[in-house]
């Protein structure tokens, strides 16, 4: 018999985020699919390609040796992380030191929520983009931070006002996140724009942190923010293979900064993990061998896919910009849809074709949709076809 007088509730952080849209989404697709309905997603932004057959040959042949399965060290292998280092030197003309600069991680996301412990303690200020990557709010929800949101306008070209935020009480930020190229808009990194970023965070003391997974997609002028003068005082970077190397599901990221702010995350990190899987690390470092032909082959599939998301928001009558990077199209809907999720859900349940409601991303996102390229040119075609069946039947 359950015991009716316990009283057990979460803990605050728990009760202030929500479930991960994509993780409800994705339960209630599942659940259309066992019903039989077949939805072509076009969703989450997970590459739906292989990595590099060196990459897969490599850790295959890793993991068959009896040595690679216990614990590895909290800053990953060395030749790992020289691997990031050349890579940053090749495509970005940026110099770290591999021993102290470069911190590998498990994913990206993971290295969000230990840069946000590193930095923030309960009631610091964080600067959130709108629209933005939703993890940015949860995980400072989680840190018990306060949040000030800066806007992201399709009149400002999706870049933040400065003199906005110089109104904020920035004496009370410690962290501001970027992320260029943007997710979800595609507006392109700019070395411009990046020392405007370093500079502010010069002038106010607030630690830049630019989540960069996004910039060898649909993009010939790959920049990192360590490109601006000045950046190593002050900015920390995220990177990740999951995007450019077709690797989501192996969880290979990295951050770079200076050594202090890398041995202050490093405290965090390996308080919480005990570091990843020696041979994928050994395959990630085959991964980041290849050259501009990898990259150059990547973008000429997306590129025939992104033609047929263009059909598909013209079919839906959206508005968008063709000067977009990355793995997404991202477009205004028209002014005769309700709202992005109302549009969204119409699709999904009338053509059974699953899109993002730009709400998800924040207010400023409320009149967008985004549509992934994660899908084969067959499926995208037939979700542009179901579209088009479902637009004239109204």
């Amino acid at each position: 018999m359950p015991n009716n007088n316990l009283i057990i509730t979460p803990a605050n952080r728990v009760q202030q985020v929500k479930e991960y849209y994509f993780s409800r989404k994705l339960k209630e697709i599942a659940e259309m699919n066992t019903n039989g309905a077949d939805i072509i997603s076009l969703g989450i932004g997970g590459p739906d390609r292989p990595p590099h057959a060196d990459t897969i040959n490599t850790l295959c042949q890793e993991a068959q040796k009896p040595n690679t399965h216990g614990y590895q060290p909290y800053v990953g292998l060395p030749e790992l992380r020289d691997a990031f280092a050349q890579w940053y030197k090749r495509f970005y003309n940026v110099e770290f030191n591999p021993i102290n600069e470069i911190q590998p991680l498990i994913g990206s996301k993971e290295g969000i929520l230990h840069t946000t412990l590193a930095f923030i303690n309960p009631g610091d200020g964080v600067l959130l983009p709108n629209p933005g990557y939703p993890t940015y709010t949860s995980v400072s929800k989680l840190a018990e931070a306060e949040l000030f949101t800066y806007d992201l306008t399709e009149e400002s070209d999706w870049e933040p006002d400065f003199d906005a935020i110089e109104k904020l009480p920035l004496e009370k930020i410690k962290l501001m996140w970027v992320n260029y190229p943007h997710m979800p808009t595609g507006k392109r990194a700019s070395l411009e724009l990046f020392q405007k970023l370093v500079d502010f965070g010069c002038k106010h003391n607030i630690v830049i942190v630019n989540d960069n997974p996004y910039s060898f997609i649909l993009n010939d002028k790959p920049l990192s923010i360590f490109n601006a003068k000045g950046a190593k005082d002050i900015a920390i970077e995220m990177n990740s293979l999951s995007k450019s190397h077709n690797m989501p599901g192996w969880r290979i990221g990295m951050l770079a900064s200076n050594p202090t702010f890398i041995q202050w995350i490093l405290k965090v990190k390996s308080n919480i993990d005990s570091g990843q899987f020696r041979p994928m690390m050994k395959a990630a470092v085959e991964a980041l061998k290849q050259g501009q032909e990898w990259y150059n082959e990547l973008n000429a599939v997306y590129a025939k896919r992104r033609l047929i998301a263009e059909e598909i928001m013209d079919t839906l009558g959206c508005h968008f910009d063709s000067n977009q990077s990355g793995l997404f199209l991202w477009g205004r809907i028209p002014d005769s849809a309700t709202s992005s999720e109302a549009l969204a859900d119409d699709i999904l349940y009338n053509a059974h074709v699953f899109i993002t409601p730009g709400f998800i991303f924040g207010s400023n996102g409320e009149r967008y949709i985004r549509i992934s390229l994660c899908a084969t040119e067959e499926k995208m075609l037939e979700a542009l076809n179901r579209i088009k069946q479902f637009i004239h039947k109204q």
